[in-house]
């Protein structure tokens, strides 16, 4: 059995939903090592989410992100933790709804994914920074 982790940076996005499968790739290798397996993907962050969705129309992470604005309102006259900003709260509802980890199976050193799908960062600070993730491959060679 094969375990390998570590924790990569992503550059700082707008707010909204970016694909970030091949950054993840790009930056953990050693998933190319693994025959049969899991890739476990874990955002260290309370503010922005991972979630897999559709990889080729952007359209759809438009939507996306206006829609959870529909939902999720800022502003919203109830919210009390807005230390940070109107985005503080509903940043992290957002965040707790789409959750802080993804897991895709490992195929012959490979993610496998469907034809339409990607990893995305959701991004729901208007200034979220710079993004921590903990990457965690496992199976067998």
């Amino acid at each position: 059995m094969i375990f390998e982790q570590k924790e990569i940076q992503l550059r700082p996005f707008s707010r909204g939903m970016h694909l970030v499968t091949e950054d993840i790739v790009n930056q953990f290798p050693e998933v190319k090592t693994i025959a049969k397996g899991f890739l476990k993907v874990f955002i260290k962050h309370t503010s922005a989410s991972l979630t897999i969705n559709e990889n080729a129309d952007p359209t759809v992470r438009l939507d996306f992100e206006k829609h959870l604005n529909v939902m999720i309102p800022e502003n919203a006259p109830y919210y009390i933790h807005t230390y940070e900003g109107r985005d503080d709260m509903p940043a992290h509802i957002k965040a707790s709804l789409l959750g802080s980890s993804v897991e895709i199976p490992i195929t012959n050193g490979s993610l496998n994914l469907g034809i339409w799908q990607g990893i995305y960062l959701c991004e729901h600070r208007n200034y979220g920074g710079s993004r921590k993730l903990v990457v965690t491959a496992y199976g067998v060679a």
